[in-house]
């Protein structure tokens, strides 16, 4: 029993790893509202918008939405000591050499793209404040209402 029970944490554990480290791809998130988040360890910005996303996303996942948070950072230890911080429930990815960053033309620490059902980018924001919390979930649930 023993180890049918480790041999299935192992297994998931390998899962949610490889999950963690694939590209960032919004085809796949086709008919749902993507807050794509990019972030890094050593923005202060991001330890604001880490609860933040995780309020948006349990508030909003049922409708639709997906919370999708693409590190930056080149050693995936700062990364993880951070998540360690704030425990994300949301699909966080990894992506060291900024590809994806470069792709979504990423001017800053944290950048976000509020990209609708189609796949097409609606709304863009450069940085967090607790401040623009509600205009960004404003901007969330018109997309959400959307189809």
């Amino acid at each position: 029993m023993r180890s049918s029970i480790f041999a299935a944490f192992l297994c998931c554990t390998i899962l949610a790893a490889a999950r963690a480290d694939s590209p960032v791809d919004i085809a796949g998130l086709r008919g749902r509202v993507v807050y794509l988040d990019f972030w890094a360890s050593w923005c202060a910005p991001c330890k604001q918008s880490f609860p933040w996303m995780q309020r948006l996303s349990d508030a909003y996942q049922a409708e639709g939405l997906t919370v999708l948070a693409v590190n930056v950072d080149a050693d995936r230890a700062d990364a993880d000591r951070f998540l360690r911080q704030f425990h994300p429930t949301f699909d966080v990815r990894f992506d060291p050499q900024g590809t994806s960053a470069e792709r979504y033309a990423v001017k800053g620490m944290p950048s976000s793209l509020l990209i609708d059902r189609h796949g097409v980018t609606r709304f863009t924001h450069v940085g967090f404040t607790p401040a623009d919390a509600s205009a960004a979930e404003s901007q969330v649930r018109t997309l959400l209402e959307e189809r």
